[in-house]
């Protein structure tokens, strides 16, 4: 009788804990329980399925490399989430600096939008009045249409709960310049929402 684990019935914790110890049985459980999620979460930033393919992949990588500094005070998937959601940040600061219309530079020529704005106003809320189901798909068809720059910031602010302070510094630019984008992002968002929803009423 062997007397191998059944990797499918252990929980995560336990997973980690044989993974530490050289074990790629236990980790290959681990990337198969959780590889839908981080090429989700990746997918929702890059909204290219190679790209996303690629982050999830290395994410897992670095994960096994790093694996002796997660000391449990997460779930190991939110771990994980957090190191794709680095690497593809990463990625994305990359490729701006490869464009030479940069949002930063465009927003330079403008005198700096967020010196010009009143962040006291009232943001219309783009999730009001619509149910979960219906929400999560319209919110991915929406997310789809928005800029690189302003899909980043709604994702890390309303799904990855970041505030201001933390999302400027992982993309390097300033806590006025994240107001500014996450107030046009949520605008347009409402926008985008309320014509699907007349376009599906119709």
């Amino acid at each position: 009788m062997s007397d191998k684990p059944d990797y499918p019935e252990l929980e995560d914790v336990e997973l980690v804990a044989r993974s530490k110890k050289g074990d790629m049985h236990a980790y290959e459980e681990l990337v198969h329980r959780h590889r839908d999620k981080l090429y989700a979460r990746a997918f929702s930033m890059m909204r290219n399925d190679e790209e996303a393919s690629d982050m999830a992949q290395v994410a897992f990588i670095k994960g096994w490399q790093r694996l002796e500094q997660f000391h449990g005070q997460a779930s190991f998937s939110t771990w994980m989430t957090r190191i794709t959601i680095n690497l593809c940040l990463d990625l994305i600061r990359k490729k701006k600096r490869q464009r030479a219309d940069s949002i930063e530079r465009i927003e330079e020529d403008l005198g700096g939008v967020e010196r010009q704005m009143d962040f006291g106003l009232e943001v219309p809320n783009p999730w009001a009045g619509l149910e979960r189901t219906e929400l999560r798909v319209r919110i991915d068809e929406a997310l789809k249409k928005l800029s690189e720059a302003h899909r980043t910031v709604i994702i890390l602010h309303e799904f990855e709960r970041l505030e201001y302070k933390e999302i400027a510094k992982r993309l390097g630019i300033s806590i006025g310049t994240v107001m500014s984008r996450l107030f046009y992002a949520r605008r347009r968002l409402a926008s985008l929402l309320a014509g699907l929803k007349r376009e599906r009423e119709e």
